[in-house]
């Protein structure tokens, strides 16, 4: 098995969109209600908002391959790109997709050393995520990666307000 990562441009918003709703629908869809999930996904993963996150210097997109297919995705920000003010020295790993066929094969983890590897190298010692606090198997993966819980934060997930545990890498 090969894994390969390569950093998504403006021409890769079609297939950003896509992977997003499949990888976030295979996660969530059966915990959320259709009409939620509906609006999360519209608001989302429209065309006008992955092409300004994608064009944000501060917000980075990467494609993760294995054998050549597209099997996940890894979205990480710094400064005011972060979903929440944690100061110049943060990163945030804000998401972390892979989609259902390939997943327990080690490309969460692969994402994740990468994330750190980009930290390190902006020189960025405090780095954290947000994580829905019913996705128990994100939690345990990230726990035993060194993540502890150092607060919370709500997230909407269409009318719904829902909270994010919001971990720290210890």
């Amino acid at each position: 098995m090969t894994i390969t990562i390569r950093k998504c441009t403006r021409d890769d918003v079609p297939q950003l969109q896509e992977i997003g709703c499949i990888t976030f629908k295979e996660t969530f869809q059966d915990q959320n209600s259709p009409e939620n999930m509906k609006s999360y996904l519209e608001k989302a993963f429209n065309t006008p908002q992955v092409e300004k996150e994608i064009a944000t210097p501060s917000s980075n997109f990467f494609f993760v391959y294995v054998n050549d297919e597209l099997a996940g995705y890894l979205k990480v920000n710094t400064d005011e790109a972060q979903t929440e003010e944690m100061g110049e020295d943060s990163f945030e790993i804000e998401r972390i997709y892979i989609i259902d066929k390939f997943q327990k094969h080690g490309l969460g983890k692969y994402l994740l050393h990468q994330a750190i590897e980009m930290a390190s190298e902006r020189h960025k010692t405090n780095i954290w995520l947000g994580v829905w606090e019913k996705n128990e198997n994100a939690i345990a993966f990230y726990k035993k990666m060194g993540f502890e819980q150092t607060g919370a934060h709500s997230f909407y997930m269409g009318e719904e307000e829902q909270t994010d545990i919001v971990k720290n890498l210890e």
